[in-house]
């Protein structure tokens, strides 16, 4: 089966390498600390491409479950009411049939996940290798991209059926939606552009050059300002949505997904490298001054990165060592490393009501 990471081979766009060091990091002293994010349960849930799904208990540190699937796990996403885990999952055995000499590839599928139980509610077979998957803030949609396919599947919520495919640049990966859920912002890893798309008449209404090989956004709450991972370039790049105008803030080696806490007051960047060249590091950016205030070592090839709703820890995946790293966003240390599946890469917190 043909791997992803970022994840998507390099080609010539030094997109990134997908095998992972299977290697497990034995626990360490700071991982017996728990984040005690709140006094009720609370959860992360990581996207194994070896393939799995682990729920992470955040307060005790702990791997509470882990979900097999058949197939690579590249992301997931908690839904906005915190009922439902959306992933994308490239199955095993993607060529098949043949016709002759020709090969028929399978598409690849959106999982939906009740996570009261862990339990699957649906599959929903979208485009060729699903990459990321978002949900808008009105519970109406889930948006997948299809990173061979170019466009984007829109699944409706309430039938579970994809309603809608709307085009983009080559190459879709990493996106996020407008908090008013009318636009979603998507990165284009093929074409060093970002396609704005329209979620109420359901198509692409511009496209914005940032820079070489792009692989995820995040939006300001107030829908005025888009960042970017510039991968190529070792920068975040700076949107504003209205003039367009672009910036850009220098940040560690190869940076992958990033993360805005909810008060816009901080932005993360995992800076992850290459599987030869492994970065180890978060970003931290004030978003007042426009500062890197603090480069934080993580494991190897950090990845995927999220913020507890409290803004008060950080999550983030380290591909090549299979582990979490749990940063104390008070004081910038890691304060816990958790073993999880074989190379995780997206990763999703939950706060239980």
């Amino acid at each position: 089966m043909k791997k992803i990471l970022l994840s998507f081979t390099l080609l010539a766009l030094t997109m990134f390498s997908t095998t992972a060091c299977s290697g497990q990091q034995s626990d360490t002293p700071e991982s017996k600390e728990p984040a005690k994010v709140q006094s009720t349960k609370a959860y992360v849930y990581t996207a194994d491409e070896g393939g799995s799904i682990s729920k992470v208990d955040v307060n005790t540190n702990k791997v509470v479950e882990t979900i097999k699937q058949e197939g690579s796990v590249h992301n997931v996403q908690v839904s906005p009411n915190g009922k439902i885990l959306g992933a994308t999952l490239v199955p095993e055995g993607r060529m098949s049939s043949m016709q002759g000499d020709a090969h028929m590839e399978m598409n690849g599928i959106a999982l939906f996940l009740d996570t009261s139980n862990d339990q699957l509610i649906k599959k929903v077979e979208v485009g060729k290798h699903p990459a990321h998957i978002d949900f808008t803030n009105d519970g109406k949609y889930a948006l997948v991209t299809n990173n061979e396919s170019n466009n984007v599947s829109v699944i409706e919520l309430s039938s579970y059926q994809v309603i809608k495919t709307i085009g983009t640049g080559n190459g879709p990966h990493g996106f996020r939606i407008s908090k008013d859920s009318k636009f979603a912002y998507v990165a284009n890893l093929g074409s060093d552009t970002i396609s704005i798309l329209d979620l109420i008449e359901f198509k692409e209404v511009t496209k914005i050059k940032v820079g070489k090989t792009p692989v995820t956004t995040a939006v300001t709450s107030d829908g005025k300002t888009m960042f970017a991972s510039v991968n190529a370039e070792n920068s975040l790049a700076m949107v504003d949505l209205a003039t367009k105008k672009i910036d850009k803030i220098a940040v560690g080696t190869g940076p992958a997904q990033i993360y805005l806490q909810s008060d816009d007051k901080y932005i993360f960047v995992a800076n992850q490298g290459t599987e030869q060249k492994p970065s180890n590091s978060v970003s931290k950016i004030d978003l007042a001054t426009r500062q890197v205030v603090a480069t934080i070592e993580t494991g190897k090839g950090a990845h995927g990165l999220v913020v507890s709703t409290d803004n008060k820890y950080i999550f983030v995946t380290n591909m090549y060592d299979d582990t979490i790293s749990v940063i104390d966003n008070s004081n910038n240390k890691v304060i816990a490393t958790i073993n999880v599946g074989k190379t995780p890469n997206g990763i999703s917190f939950l706060q239980s009501q």
